[in-house]
C-alpha cells in the first residue's frame, strides 16, 4: 500500500480548543469535516494521545480556528509541537472566549461546537459536534490547505497527525539542508544563519541540523 497517495487528498489546518477547567487548551489539526448543514454539524479526529482529546471528551465542547495563508505560521508551532498539559500554548497569543471555548482572532474565522457523539479508532477520536457558534474573523485571508503548509511554510506533521507520515531517509547525494529537529521545518540554504530563528516554531540555530538532500 502507498500511503502517499493521502497526500493528494485535500485538508486544511485548523487549531482544535477546548477548556481543562479554567484553562484553555488546543492543538493543531488537519482532519474536519462538514457532516450536514442543518443542524450544522462537523467532525473533528484527534489522536488519543493529545492532551486536548482528554479535555474535549470531559468539558464536551470544543472549537476550531480556521488559519489562513496570512496567519502568524508560529500558531502551528506552538499548538503543534508541543502538549498544552505542560505549555501554556495560548500564552502571547491574542484569542477569546466564545462558548465556554478559546478561539484565536489571527485566523479565518472560527467554529464552535457542543459533543453529541464520537467514535474510537486504534489512534484517534472522531469527535461529531453540533454547532452552537460560527464567525468570520479575517475576511481578507485565504484558508491555509495541508499542501500549502507543506509546499509553502516548508513544515512538517506532528506525529500525532492523522496524516503523519515518515519521512524517507536523507540520501548522500544532493544539496544540503538544515532541518528544525522540534517541528521539522526546512532551510534551504548552507550555512544556516548563527541568528535564525524556525518560522513555525521560533527555535533558535542550535535546534537544526544538516542534512544532505
Amino acid at each position: 500500500m502507498d500511503t502517499r497517495v493521502f497526500r493528494s487528498m485535500s485538508y486544511g489546518v485548523y487549531v482544535v480548543g477546548s477548556m481543562d477547567g479554567s484553562r484553555p487548551v488546543g492543538c493543531v489539526a488537519n482532519s474536519i469535516m462538514q457532516i450536514t448543514s442543518s443542524p450544522a454539524t462537523v467532525a473533528v479526529s484527534l489522536n488519543h494521545d493529545n492532551y486536548t482529546n482528554s479535555c474535549v471528551e470531559k468539558s464536551g465542547f470544543f472549537s476550531f480556528s480556521i488559519l489562513g495563508q496570512e496567519s502568524d505560521p508560529s500558531l502551528i508551532g506552538s499548538f503543534g509541537f508541543r502538549t498544552s498539559k505542560e505549555a501554556d500554548k495560548y500564552e502571547g497569543v491574542d484569542y477569546e472566549m466564545v462558548g465556554g471555548c478559546p478561539v484565536i482572532k489571527d485566523s479565518c474565522g472560527y467554529v464552535v461546537c457542543r459533543v453529541v457523539n464520537r467514535m474510537e479508532t486504534a489512534t484517534h477520536t472522531v469527535f461529531l459536534g453540533e454547532v452552537i457558534e460560527a464567525e468570520v474573523s479575517q475576511a481578507q485571508y485565504q484558508p491555509m490547505t495541508y499542501a500549502y503548509y507543506h509546499q509553502v511554510i516548508k513544515g512538517k506533521s506532528p506525529k500525532n497527525a492523522p496524516t503523519y507520515l515518515p519521512e524517507e531517509a536523507p540520501s548522500e547525494e544532493g544539496k544540503a539542508v538544515w532541518v528544525c529537529q522540534v517541528c521539522g521545518y526546512v532551510y534551504e540554504g548552507d550555512p544556516l544563519p548563527a541568528d535564525y530563528h524556525c518560522p513555525v516554531c521560533r527555535q533558535d540555530a542550535t535546534h537544526f541540523k544538516r542534512e544532505i538532500r
